[in-house]
């Protein structure tokens, strides 16, 4: 048959089917751990039979209906989001890339109401918030922008986690209105700031009138160890944005604000036709209820810390490799050279990770993997890192 999708991904050529838990089979049978939860979304696994009873349930009576009309169901999980973030309001899109959009425009607004005419917005190296053109713009990675030019004007770039490059900043641009930043960078190869990299960032927008705006898409929702990874600090966000884990698998994103940003959004300046449907509403509150429910913030912290020390036991004065980066349940292996390739072995052997930042393995489980299921991970993949770089050493 002829492949007429467009040429957008290098797919492996492995076809998914079937998945339960953190295990998965594809169309021959073979069975999979899964250890990227579809890049951290699907943090309750596989096919939950609680979500799945609600998906089926809601499918039934009412999918979608336009934000012309109220809808209690939405009210209701912007209640909880609220209450959990301890921000004021929320919008809600379909995609992490949207609820970045909607962060982007309220930042814009901010300034223009502040009469900045060309208002600025401080992001990062290494950066990725999306691949629309605004988003891909605020990314820090010049291979998704190239062929994508012109990009959007009203972007300054800082080195992620270096406090000293925003105070800089803060002096030489007087238009600056917001700065946008991942907690933690997952596409970046997890890299975790120092400590105080959020209450600095909360210090210099607070002396200089800017919002801060966190994109939690990846780090959001138990990930980390917390609902959300600010809260590891002291300080509360103007704006954070959410998506991936929400629906476990369901489209929906949602921009959370806060204090002056919460009012800067009036009817008719956004709106999504999609966003926050009956379906995708009703889901997301269902995972919020299970996560709760379980602890599994709780969770994530004390697997992810057995894992990490387990890869650093196993893992121990290794040559070719550089750092083991963790925090909560996102995991970066980071080795001294390219290990693409490690993705496509790793599956011949039943087990699914990424590679980011070209030499960085992203470990992203789901939020229920079973302390069986992580020693597998960790012994299965440090024997598969020890040969891949000593095949390394020998070619």
């Amino acid at each position: 048959m002829t492949d007429t999708r467009m040429a957008t991904y290098k797919s492996l050529n492995i076809n998914l089917v079937k998945g339960q838990g953190a295990q998965v089979w594809d169309s021959n049978g073979k069975e999979y751990l899964d250890a990227l939860s579809g890049i951290s979304v699907c943090s309750l696994g596989h096919a939950p039979q609680e979500i799945t009873d609600v998906i089926c349930d809601q499918a039934s009576k009412l999918i979608h209906c336009s934000n012309i009309y109220d809808i209690q169901i939405q009210k209701q999980l912007a209640d909880k989001l609220t209450q959990l973030s301890g921000l004021d309001n929320v919008f809600f899109g379909n995609s992490g890339a949207e609820a970045n959009e909607a962060a982007i425009k309220i930042a814009r607004k901010y300034g223009n109401d502040k009469k900045i005419k060309n208002p600025v917005i401080v992001v990062t190296e290494g950066a990725f918030h999306g691949r629309t053109l605004a988003t891909l713009t605020a990314s820090g990675n010049r291979k998704i922008q190239a062929g994508f030019e012109p990009l959007v004007p009203g972007f300054v770039r800082a080195r992620f986690g270096d406090l000293n490059a925003l105070e800089t900043i803060a002096k030489s641009n007087s238009n600056v209105v917001a700065i946008l930043v991942e907690p933690i960078q997952g596409e970046g190869g997890i890299v975790i700031p120092p400590d105080d990299y959020l209450d600095g960032i909360r210090k210099i927008c607070d002396q200089h009138d800017w919002l801060m705006m966190l994109d939690e898409i990846q780090t959001g929702m138990c990930r980390t160890g917390h609902w959300f990874a600010f809260q590891h600090s002291q300080v509360k966000p103007d704006v954070m944005t959410i998506a991936k884990s929400l629906g476990n698998g369901i489209p929906i994103g949602a921009c959370l604000a806060s204090g002056k940003a919460a009012s800067v959004l009036q009817a008719g300046n956004h709106g999504s036709t999609f966003g926050g449907n009956p379906f995708a509403c009703r889901v997301a509150l269902a995972v919020i209820n299970k996560m709760e429910r379980e602890k599994l913030a709780e969770r994530a912290s004390v697997l992810g810390k057995k894992i990490s020390d387990d890869f650093k036991t196993q893992l121990a004065n290794l040559s070719g490799l550089t750092e083991i980066r963790s925090k909560g349940l996102m995991i970066g292996i980071e080795l001294k050279t390219s290990c693409l390739e490690l993705v496509g072995l790793a599956a011949d052997i039943g087990l699914l990770i990424n590679v980011t930042a070209d030499k960085s393995i992203r470990l992203l489980p789901p939020l229920v993997m079973t302390d069986k299921q992580a020693t597998h991970l960790v012994t299965t993949l440090s024997n598969l890192i020890k040969q891949f770089l000593k095949k390394q050493t020998h070619a």
